[in-house]
């Protein structure tokens, strides 16, 4: 397992129910959880064999800036 960590430009809860399927659709992320209270609104990702350009572009789809960081 690995963890991925992103800054994002979700803001609200609405904005984490629109990214919600795009997320759960994924069969290689097992958990993830967005910070919303963080400055940098994380989403943090648990799962096998993710690439974060994938998930960046998969957000960025939804119309969210999404840039993986350093942990």
């Amino acid at each position: 397992m690995e963890i991925l960590v992103f800054a994002t430009s979700i803001e609200k809860p609405e904005q984490v129910d629109e990214v919600k399927p795009l997320l759960t659709a994924v069969p290689a992320i097992k958990q993830w959880n967005f910070d919303l209270d963080d400055c940098d609104n994380i989403l943090r990702i648990e799962g096998s064999n993710i690439s974060p350009r994938y998930i960046e572009s998969l957000i960025q789809t939804a119309g969210y800036n999404c840039q993986e960081l350093d942990y």
